[in-house]
């Protein structure tokens, strides 16, 4: 359930709101309904991979890669892959540990709740 609402949520809500909207969204998503520190890592950062990767290739592959294949001449990359692998990682890593932080936050809310 946390995949579908952080990959559906982003898809629309990067349309408008910068890069970083996926930490707001993986964050409360994984605050509200995330189950486990494990689901609410891993569910946010395979979302965020696959959505950055697939839209890098949706945006990549119309012009043969030129502007994938420049930048990855600019960072000592040989090939355009390496950019879109770096580009899916690094935005998976900040959603899952957005994720991580919000379920860690709801639980730290409920047990001052309980203490007081």
């Amino acid at each position: 359930m946390v995949f579908i609402v952080v990959i559906i949520a982003s898809f629309l809500l990067q349309m408008v709101m910068p890069w970083w909207a996926v930490i707001v969204i993986s964050f409360a998503t994984c605050g509200l309904i995330g189950k486990t520190a494990r689901v609410s890592f891993w569910q946010p950062f395979l979302a965020i991979l696959i959505l950055w990767i697939g839209m890098a290739l949706l945006k990549s592959l119309p012009n043969h890669h030129v502007l994938a294949t420049r930048v990855a001449e600019m960072i000592g990359a040989k090939l355009w892959p390496v950019v879109l692998a770096v580009t899916g990682l690094l935005g998976g890593l900040v959603a899952g540990i957005s994720g991580y932080c919000g379920h860690h936050f709801r639980k730290t809310l409920i047990s001052m709740k309980t203490k007081a």
